[in-house]
């Protein structure tokens, strides 16, 4: 029954013509959507109480409803040969992590850790969900409602960090931006050992994070690996994350520093 209605799903929203990166459906979604994300998250930031976490739990549960559309759709569509899995999109990308984490707030106390993680997500998920516009090669198919999915996912992942940042839910402080760096680097190494368990089922197509040991897929890192190894590109990529992810950091951080000085 799946397999019919997947098969149909494919057959009638295929097209041998993806949509063009910085076409007219890019530049729209992509203007539209930062509009309605940021106007979104100023409108709710004076949300009280845990109303803020349930918004997040929300988000969370849309992203966990949707990758399990994804993940079966790529199981009974994708190979025209055979019903199989495919390793490659196991969900545990850095921009996979928000599902996990926003199903996990509601149940967390507040502190440090949970800072960190809220901090972790107006960072390094919101470069993810930036990026992602910038660069669309990953979120453009030639399905359109794969193409929907990550734009949608994407878009959304800008709105979990400019929400978190309206409502002062991360850290506004450097050390409270290098705890994210260990939410991360601790997520990396998780990453790593996926990567290292399902290397030979996946026949090395898992490479989740990017970190290896299979070489990178990204522009200038692939080259990287081809040249000088996937360890010299892993670092450099982590290094380039944590760089991208620290100016994010900057824009409330200054925000901040420089209200107070007024005040």
């Amino acid at each position: 029954m799946l397999e019919k209605w997947f098969k149909a799903i494919y057959a009638f929203d295929y097209t041998p013509d993806k949509p063009a990166a910085y076409g007219f459906f890019h530049l729209i979604f992509t203007v539209v959507g930062f509009a309605v994300c940021i106007f979104l998250a100023i409108k709710l930031k004076k949300v009280k109480g845990k109303t803020a976490d349930l918004i997040l739990f929300g988000c969370g549960a849309f992203l966990l409803i949707t990758e399990v559309y994804k993940q079966l759709f790529y199981y009974y569509c994708m190979d025209i040969n055979a019903v199989r899995y495919h390793w490659w999109i196991f969900p545990f990308q850095l921009c996979s992590i928000p599902m996990y984490l926003c199903l996990l707030l509601p149940f967390l106390k507040e502190g440090r850790f949970k800072r960190a993680l809220y901090t972790f997500m107006a960072t390094y998920n919101l470069l993810g969900g930036f990026m992602a516009f910038i660069e669309p090669s990953g979120i453009i198919h030639n399905n359109w409602t794969l193409t929907l999915h990550a734009c949608v996912w994407h878009m959304l992942l800008n709105f979990i960090g400019f929400f978190i940042i309206s409502k002062k839910l991360s850290g506004r402080t450097k050390k409270e931006f290098a705890h994210a760096i260990i939410v991360f680097a601790v997520l990396a190494v998780v990453a790593f050992i996926i990567n290292l368990a399902l290397r030979d089922v996946s026949d090395g197509s898992v490479n989740m994070f990017y970190v290896g040991p299979s070489n990178s897929p990204l522009a200038v890192f692939s080259t990287i690996c081809e040249k000088f190894g996937w360890q010299l590109s892993t670092v450099l990529y982590l290094l380039s994350l944590t760089l991208g992810a620290f100016i994010f950091f900057l824009v409330p951080y200054l925000y901040d520093k420089k209200r107070g000085k007024k005040g």
